[in-house]
């Protein structure tokens, strides 16, 4: 007998799933090349469920639920509110994309970005090594559907090939790292498996070989060097609206599991989970930053650029234990989480402008095809230039502060390590700003290779106006959303 409390933590859960199989039948009757009927019930669908999201979020309440299988916290739930949000603009910025190539025919992409949502949304609230796993492959599964989604195209194929093959390999990493912790605790329960190796009955060796793997898994579904092989082919070879669903929402619930997994499950461990990951950072922020400066394919720059900025998210998360002391745990939490969310907001924002550049029979992926976007379209070639300068850390865009609050966590530990990293993400971070500068450059400073204007539906340029004031409104005034994550990383630490 299921309880009630476990039905609560699975209400939007519930709701999400069920409005994905109507939505699936319903498309049967739609005959709309642009599926408007399916869009209109889709964001519908979205904008009730992130509704109800806030209002969990906003309660404060801890629930758990199934043998505390799953758990809903103010932490996950705002996760997941984000991720229905980047979810919602993502298919409002897609739509006139994937309807000029025939990518709507049958509906599958609203059906199958839903049942992709709904595998964070397990992901996030996963409280068991098997839950997350689930939900993990929900996700990946449904992202290789939807990369090779135009079905007639080679490139697009290809991507999803190697998006499948290497996907493959990483689940098969991060579940043999679950198996090995549960081997060495007996428990598939996160929160059992913290006392456990809190007990310091179990072997040492044991529980880093498992973590190593476990990491290893995690990285590569964050995209960090030297698990980021598929980043860069997968971006540039997808469907722009593709790469858009592929490169947002997903990094929440990544972010997500790595505090379940690794705060939650392994916080003992953290003194060795804590130095691979500071490995990743240093990879990610050299290599991620050099390699974008040789790319002339704008989708791929934006890859290499990921790689970085998620090097920068390691870093918040590696500073949280300090000589065994948990006290600035919350400030390196909540200034990764921050950075996360500001970056999702960020690349939504950019990637919605590669997509109104588009048109039918030519893609505008190249940087060359940005050239004088400020004569044809002076607004957009501004949101783009915003975007730009955020990613590159410039105030007074949101980018400078978030990548300000992992540094100030850095720095806060004293440790001489932390601070020498800091000096050396700042470096990567002027080295960065190059590439994101010489997009803007091209933009206001080179002749237009065409005299036509940029036009858009009405839904997307009111979204795209939104999304691109947000990214200038908190870098100005940051501390709301800056509150929100510490609260939300302060009442996951004390329950």
């Amino acid at each position: 007998m299921i309880d009630k409390l476990s039905w609560i933590t699975v209400y939007p859960e519930i709701i999400l799933l069920g409005m994905a199989c109507v939505v699936m039948l319903f498309d049967l009757g739609v005959s709309s090349a642009r599926r408007t009927a399916t869009y209109v019930l889709t964001l519908i669908t979205l904008a009730v469920v992130a509704v109800v999201q806030a209002l969990y979020a906003d309660s404060g309440a801890t629930y758990y639920g199934f043998g505390n299988m799953v758990v809903v916290d103010t932490l996950g739930s705002w996760l997941k509110c984000f991720a229905t949000v980047a979810v919602m603009v993502t298919l409002v910025y897609g739509r006139p994309y994937a309807a000029d190539r025939d990518m709507l025919r049958g509906g599958e992409m609203f059906s199958l970005s839903m049942f992709a949502l709904l595998g964070m949304f397990i992901m996030i609230s996963g409280n068991n090594f098997l839950v997350i796993y689930m939900g993990l492959e929900l996700l990946t599964l449904s992202s290789y559907a939807l990369v090779a989604l135009r079905r007639d195209h080679a490139v697009a194929t290809e991507a999803a090939m190697k998006y499948f093959v290497l996907g493959a390999l990483a689940s098969g990493f991060l579940l043999y790292g679950l198996s090995m912790m549960y081997g060495a605790t007996g428990s598939l329960d996160i929160n059992a498996v913290f006392h456990a190796i809190a007990s310091g009955h179990i072997k040492h060796q044991v529980l880093v070989f498992g973590l190593v793997f476990v990491v290893a898994g995690l990285a590569f579904k964050l995209g960090v060097v030297p698990f980021h092989m598929w980043i860069p082919d997968v971006y540039q070879g997808a469907p722009t609206a593709v790469t858009l669903m592929i490169g947002g929402a997903p990094k929440l619930a990544a972010f997500a599991i790595f505090i379940r997994l690794l705060v939650e499950g392994m916080l003992p461990l953290a003194f060795d989970w804590q130095q691979m990951l500071m490995v990743l950072s240093i990879g990610s922020l050299l290599i991620g930053n050099l390699a974008a400066i040789a790319q002339t394919n704008i989708k791929r720059m934006l890859a290499y650029s990921t790689i970085s900025q998620m090097g920068f998210v390691l870093l918040g998360l590696m500073s949280g234990v300090v000589d065994g002391n948990i006290y600035s745990a919350a400030n390196a939490y909540s200034s990764a989480m921050f950075y996360v969310v500001t970056y999702v907001l960020t690349t939504l924002a950019s990637f919605g402008v590669i997509l109104l550049l588009a048109r039918e029979g030519f893609e505008s992926e190249e940087i060359a095809d940005f050239a004088g976007l400020n004569q044809r379209s002076p607004f957009y070639a501004a949101v783009m230039a915003i975007c730009l300068f955020s990613l590159a850390g410039i105030p007074p865009m949101v980018g400078f502060y978030a990548k300000l609050s992992v540094l100030q966590a850095l720095i806060a530990s004293g440790q001489a390590m932390d601070i020498g990293l800091a000096i050396f993400a700042v470096m990567m971070s002027l080295i960065g700003a190059f590439y994101y500068l010489r997009v803007v450059k091209v933009m206001y400073f080179d002749a237009p290779i065409t005299a036509s204007t940029v036009s858009a539906p009405m839904d997307v340029r009111t979204v795209l106006s939104i999304n691109g004031a947000l990214v200038l409104l908190l870098g100005l005034v940051p501390g709301g959303l800056m509150s929100l994550c510490a609260e939300a990383v302060l009442q996951m630490l004390t329950t």
